[in-house]
């Protein structure tokens, strides 16, 4: 997707992502600040990730800047990102209350005193 004429790239990233350049034959690199300028060779791969949750949409980006010879701008692309937090959460202490904190979560003990999720899980098989 690079414009013609571009033989280099670098990228900038706001707060809440994390990006990684994967050179072919090299160790992952992590793009920790902007100035830096990586080859553009095939195989090339930006790999992004966020750790948390977005506050709102689109308030995360990464934008690749293209390098001609000379290392003359050409122009630039980029990715407005949204992360979404997934978390199941069950009623572990049992007593009638969902919470997402729950120390009960990891673990699980037997009885009516118990703690822990229950989990009942459907093996017939309901379609020939």
């Amino acid at each position: 997707a690079a414009p013609a004429g571009a033989v280099a790239f670098g990228v900038k990233h706001t707060e809440g992502v994390s990006v990684d350049v994967l050179l072919r034959g090299r160790e992952p690199e992590a793009v920790s600040g902007a100035g830096a300028r990586w080859p553009l060779d095939e195989g090339t791969v930006l790999r992004f990730s966020m750790s948390r949750a977005s506050s709102e949409v689109n308030d995360n980006k990464v934008t690749v800047s293209f390098y001609a010879d000379g290392g003359k701008p050409i122009n630039q692309a980029g990715v407005f990102l949204t992360g979404v937090g997934i978390s199941l959460d069950v009623d572990a202490d049992r007593d009638g209350v969902v919470e997402k904190n729950s120390p009960n979560k990891a673990s699980w003990a037997w009885g009516p005193e118990g703690h822990g999720a229950i989990l009942l899980v459907s093996c017939d098989k309901e379609f020939p």
